[in-house]
């Protein structure tokens, strides 16, 4: 029993996991230093992507409401202008800005040289452009997230196995070994696999977050990359 007693922290004052922490071997805190700055950029990294990927939801709502009520292009580009981090709203302006174009140099060269097919093909790109650059910005940040959920618990299990065999070579150099001598060595190992499993373990539920809010924004552009083509085909490029 007053053995067990060395184990928990504070329970016999001589061991504790900052003193774990600090009598670590230089492999070891090498582990635990990695895993907690990686835990600290995943955290930020959620953080931010939590505001960035709301902020995106929300424009995106509001845009499509004013997209399908107004009936003024000019004044859904002037709210689209307004609603920068909604990636519908970027694809609009790029659609817009590409058929602006086409319009004026249409207007100079007349109706009569227009090539409806290259015109359309033209917006689709510009439109596709926007949306692959939309979804990079989405997805950005994110694969780090998947390195630390599926890398940090095997960063954390080198710390803790190279912890073990130091602990095995400091008893076996020991005339006697009891749970006093032996509890120290296994306790500061298994604190890396601990710190490996708190650093993974939130990331890869960011990670999966990420991703589903990801594909739900994806799939709205698909979406209005559609609807935007077959307005523009039946209302602008007669």
């Amino acid at each position: 029993m007053e053995g067990f007693l060395a184990l928990v922290p504070g329970a016999a004052g001589d061991i504790s996991i900052w003193s774990l922490i600090s009598d670590a071997t230089l492999v070891v805190k090498l582990v635990m230093g990695v895993l907690l700055l990686m835990s600290i950029i995943c955290w930020y990294i959620v953080g931010y992507k939590y505001w960035y990927l709301r902020r995106a939801n929300i424009e995106s709502a509001q845009f499509t409401e004013s997209f399908w009520r107004s009936r003024d292009i000019e004044h859904i580009y002037q709210h689209a202008q307004s609603l920068r981090r909604s990636p519908i709203s970027v694809m609009f302006l790029a659609g817009y800005t590409e058929l602006a174009k086409l319009s004026n140099s249409e207007g100079a060269a007349g109706a009569h040289s227009r090539d409806f097919d290259a015109d359309m093909g033209s917006i689709e790109r510009a439109l596709r452009k926007a949306q692959m650059v939309e979804t990079t910005k989405l997805e950005s940040m994110v694969p780090f997230l998947a390195t630390t959920g599926s890398a940090g618990p095997f960063i954390g299990l080198f710390g803790t196995v190279w912890g073990i065999m130091h602990a095995f070579l400091s008893i076996s150099q020991k005339q006697k070994a009891d749970i006093r001598t032996v509890a120290p060595g296994i306790a500061e190992a298994l604190i890396a696999t601990a710190i490996g499993l708190v650093a993974a373990i939130p990331a890869v539920m960011a990670y999966n977050y990420c991703q589903r809010k990801t594909r739900v924004l994806v799939s709205q552009m698909e979406t209005f990359t559609q609807d935007y083509l077959n307005i523009i085909r039946r209302h602008f490029l007669k």
